[in-house]
């Protein structure tokens, strides 16, 4: 039995090794390589937040920071470009919205076409409940289901049926 228990204890010695190391190596990947860092560390860290506002085309659910893709290294380049030449970040901003419309940001911009996306969810939740709450008073409202009384003429057509039978 001692053999066994001490098996057991490497084994779990092991798996919490292997675990620890999965995530300690597990964290962001993250895509800007080393070519494209610049050398002002001012700049960089501008570039480096810009980036994270950004959407990748190519993979949509991913800023162009975190992607492998060519089009979001060329976004890279092209933001640090624009820092470089002396753009303020929203300039930059402006310049890929300009390109590449509404969509390259990963928070639309609050305007008139993108009304729809910012107060549909909060809309449509305030529809749902309201519709509940509505039903639910009504269903909470309603008296309880009881027979109704019969007319006298109704009881006598009653009571000769039950005689005939």
């Amino acid at each position: 039995m001692n053999s066994i228990q001490t098996a057991l204890k490497a084994g779990l010695r092991a798996l919490a090794f292997f675990l620890a190391l999965g995530i300690g190596l597990g964290g962001p990947a993250w895509a800007v390589e080393p070519d494209e860092v610049l050398a002002d560390p001012a700049l960089e860290a501008r570039a480096r937040e810009l980036s994270k506002e950004i959407r990748c085309v190519v993979c949509q659910n991913q800023s162009i920071d975190d992607s492998n893709a060519g089009l979001a290294k060329d976004l890279r380049l092209l933001v640090r470009e624009r820092l470089q030449a002396g753009d303020s970040d929203e300039e930059v901003i402006d310049f890929l919205v300009d390109r590449y419309g509404q969509f390259v940001l990963l928070k639309p911009r609050f305007s008139s076409q993108t009304l729809l996306l910012w107060i549909g969810g909060p809309l449509v939740l305030l529809i749902g409940g309201g519709a509940i709450y509505m039903s639910y008073r009504r269903k909470k409202g309603m008296p309880p289901k009881q027979d109704e009384e019969l007319t006298s003429d109704e009881r006598k057509e009653l009571e000769e049926l039950f005689r005939d039978e």
